[in-house]
């Protein structure tokens, strides 16, 4: 492997067995070869390990990353593999999900075609056990868009985070790991913001949903977005002074869906409470309070969104508007 690749592929590895395989055979059957799958286990418990090493001892272009033997969290993992990487473009790839076998020849041909293009986005297709659709969002193969407007659109992911990009870019900017789930999230924005140019692509990407990964599960883990939407407000922050790329709308916009995915939080302890011991429903209203007190501004006066001043009116508040809309079957 003397030649550095087009495509570096990153794959942080996690008691992923069943699915593995069909990842990995989806790279392999690319129609371009030139490109390397940079493989990180981190801590898995099943046979995950076992199948890395078989394929990476059958195909070169197949790495495997070492890393603590721990479970870290997918960014960090990813970071391990992307200090390796040496190809022209990354993208990652979780190890339960798969190519089409020309994804990567047709970001290849947009990022040739289009030099300003930072990051093109895979065409993303979300695949449930019963059916597949795209993507739900406004917008369509071959469009473009500036990096802050694809900032903008990606804070309510009306832009998915499954793309490639130029690998100086994301050297420059790597994966958010100050949270050991979600913080990752961030990183697209970053790299969108960043970006002279983003456009979507045709390479398809699929999106496997599995009513047992963490996004669907019913754990402390959920509450991972708090502290990584709050390590997203100070990343926006620090743009922001820096280098004026970000404006105080922008702040304004992002602490708006902050708000608003934190209210989110609280539903979902209400709506869950009696799946948490009591000493987890104890930790997840402290770490609600701790944040509670990290917003700025006002976020208007509906009835279940208000912000108050002190802490235990907004509780009463979130209570009442929950026993409605428990009531009244919004669930």
């Amino acid at each position: 492997m003397n030649e550095a690749p087009t495509f570096s592929l990153l794959m942080a590895v996690y008691n992923a067995a069943p699915y593995l395989m069909q990842a990995i055979e989806s790279v392999l059957a690319q129609s371009i070869s030139c490109w390397e799958l940079l493989c990180v286990d981190d801590g898995s418990t099943d046979d995950s390990l076992s199948i890395l090493r078989e394929y990476a001892a059958r195909d070169e272009r197949v790495r495997l990353i070492p890393s603590s033997g721990k479970n870290q969290g997918p960014a960090k993992a990813r970071n391990l593999a992307l200090q390796q990487a040496r190809g022209q473009y990354v993208a990652m790839l979780d190890a339960d999900d798969w190519l089409s076998s020309d994804a990567l020849q047709r970001l290849c041909d947009d990022f040739e075609a289009y030099s300003l293009a930072d990051c093109v986005m895979f065409t993303l297709v979300e695949e449930y056990p019963s059916h597949h659709c795209l993507y739900g969002m406004p917008y369509q193969v071959g469009d473009s868009f500036t990096g802050k407007e694809a900032f903008r659109l990606s804070l309510d992911w009306r832009l998915h985070g499954v793309y490639a990009v130029r690998r100086e870019l994301h050297l420059r900017y790597p994966y958010d790991d100050s949270c050991r789930l979600h913080s990752d999230d961030n990183t697209t924005r970053i790299h969108f913001l960043h970006s002279r140019e983003v456009r979507i692509g045709a390479g398809e990407y699929h999106y496997r949903k599995r009513p047992d990964s963490i996004s669907f599960a019913i754990g402390m883990d959920h509450f991972g977005y708090l502290d990584a939407n709050l390590s997203m407000k100070r990343l926006l922050h620090e743009a922001y002074s820096r280098d004026g790329l970000v404006d105080a709308s922008d702040l304004a916009f992002y602490e708006q869906h902050r708000w608003l995915r934190y209210v989110d939080m609280h539903w979902f302890l209400f709506l869950h409470r009696q799946k948490f011991l009591d000493d987890e429903k104890r930790a997840v209203r402290s770490k609600l309070f701790e944040i509670y007190r990290t917003f700025d501004g006002d976020f208007g006066c509906k009835f279940g969104y208000t912000r108050y001043k002190e802490y235990n009116l907004f509780l009463l508040q979130e209570w009442l508007y929950f026993r409605m809309r428990w009531l009244l079957g919004r669930r």
